[in-house]
């Protein structure tokens, strides 16, 4: 969120002022975004990594403020569901060794933060989905108690009266209803930020929509979600489904999801996906600034923006548009895709494949679309969550008819090259480059994503459990294995 929330509720005119502000918050956008050294700069990355709080026996336990208060480190926030924490990681320059620096901060905050919960029998781990979590632990008692949540509840649940239904198709198919956006709390992503130059956004933020599929099919780490086996990457429909405030029984067309992976491709620049947000969802938090956004901008300053970055953070797409006033000013993508854990190492690999294949493609990105239309990339991201490397995926051919089906685990292998190369391109040092292609690569070879070893070992449990027990002693043998900080693709079933 672009400012503190500290309210709770607003009134139809603060919704109305909000708009109106929305709209000069745009026009002072384009003002900014129109100066040819704006954004300018070296390429950094960072990162934020939601986490879960479990007991000893490997269950939701909601002490997130108990565990904030004793932890004193200004990167730790509240999350959205009292088992929940997020770590915001400290930017780093793209070139030399960036995502081994992100490893390491990982290793030490997860140390560090597991030091602080054995104080209340708990421990913190990053997993897409915690697979012991049951309906109540999702229900609307789980909700923060933080003005931020409390605010954010209200506002989507002012359009949607009825519950919000939930449907996801798996081995063992799930449908339940929840009473409020607490069922989100449930996933648990590592999102990833890249500093995009302006000139250089539609075509970037383009290459990372064709390379999150391909990326999330080798990443899945989230396949269980209420005791039900569900998609390789069950965040991917929780996380959609439990913020639709869309009335589709009613509606004679499908409007929108605050939830997507997009609606086209980018043409021109960033200022497209900021202007979607503003004119097709309605505001949520209606919190107005204080700021003159259009005369600083005219002026020549770098105004904050206040309510175009709240209304940006209430529409969440799997790739995001960011606008920050920071170090003069400047544009990133936020990708959303990736799961939290199974360990630093892995996440950290997840990312550096993203990044890298987001950047390869980007220089050809121009001749690819003409034979991908849009709704492919879209249907690839799906499929790919679904299956993961069992996914069939789309990818455009040089005569038609395009797209062809290509299988994910042909189309990872494929793309591993042109990722150590995009990494190359951004001045990534050759041995942190070999040897994270070389964590894609082992998991590729025996085919074992932390999605596919959590699957195996809940089925050995089965044998001799029942679901309950079963699922949690696959989840005590995740945490130890994750503790070692040896990659999934080393994992013993």
């Amino acid at each position: 969120m672009a400012q503190a929330i500290d309210r709770e509720h607003f009134t139809d005119e603060e919704y109305g002022h909000f708009q109106s502000r929305l709209r000069e918050n745009l026009a002072a956008l384009a003002v900014v975004l129109a100066r040819p050294d704006f954004g300018e700069g070296d390429v950094t990355l960072g990162a934020e990594l939601e986490l879960c709080i479990v007991d000893a026996s490997g269950r939701a336990k909601g002490i997130n403020r108990d565990i904030l208060r004793q932890h004193v480190d200004p990167r730790l926030a509240l999350e959205l569901d009292k088992f929940n924490l997020e770590y915001n990681l400290t930017p780093v320059s793209a070139r030399g060794g960036p995502f081994s620096a992100i490893e390491r901060e990982l290793v030490e905050a997860l140390r560090s933060l597991n030091r602080t919960a054995e104080g209340f029998d708990a421990r913190v781990i990053p997993i897409g989905i915690l697979p012991t979590l049951t309906p109540d632990d999702v229900a609307r008692t789980a909700l923060t108690d933080f003005p931020r949540y409390r605010a954010l509840s209200n506002g989507l649940r002012r359009t949607r009266l009825s519950p919000f239904s939930i449907r996801i198709d798996g081995a063992d198919p799930l449908a339940m209803t929840g009473d409020d956006i607490t069922l989100e709390g449930a996933n648990t992503s590592f999102q990833v930020h890249l500093r995009v130059a302006p000139r250089d956004f539609a075509a970037t933020y383009n290459a990372a929509q064709i390379a999150t599929p391909i990326a999330l099919a080798i990443s899945g780490n989230s396949p269980v979600f209420c005791g039900h086996r569900l998609w390789e990457e069950t965040r991917v429909a929780l996380f959609k489904q439990a913020l639709d405030v869309r009335d589709l029984v009613e509606q004679a067309w499908r409007p929108p999801a605050r939830v997507s992976f997009g609606h086209g491709w980018v043409r021109r620049g960033a200022y497209e996906l900021f202007a979607e947000s503003v004119a097709v969802f309605p505001p949520i938090l209606p919190l107005v600034g204080e700021e003159d956004s259009v005369a600083i901008a005219r002026a020549g300053g770098c105004p904050r923006l206040e309510e175009l970055r709240i209304q940006q953070g209430t529409v969440w797409r799997w790739n995001r548009a960011i606008y920050d006033p920071g170090d003069g000013g400047h544009l990133r993508i936020e990708m959303r895709a990736l799961p939290a854990g199974p360990t630093p190492l892995d996440m950290a690999a997840n990312a550096a494949f993203l990044v890298g294949l987001t950047i390869a493609l980007r220089d050809e990105v121009e001749e690819l679309l003409p034979a991908f239309p849009f709704e492919y990339a879209e249907w690839n991201f799906y499929r790919a969550a679904q299956r993961g490397l069992d996914a069939r995926l789309l990818w455009p051919s040089a005569v038609a008819p395009s797209p062809m089906p290509v299988s994910a685990r042909a189309m990872v292998s494929r793309f591993l090259p042109d990722a150590a190369r995009g990494l190359e391109t951004l001045g990534v040092d050759d041995d942190e480059i070999r040897s994270l292609m070389s964590v894609i690569r082992g998991r590729l070879e025996i085919g074992q994503t932390g999605a596919r070893w959590q699957r195996t070992a809940l089925d050995r449990c089965l044998l001799d459990l029942e679901r309950r027990d079963a699922l949690a002693c696959m989840m005590e043998g995740y945490i130890a294995r994750s503790l070692t900080g040896r990659p999934v693709h080393e994992w013993e079933a």
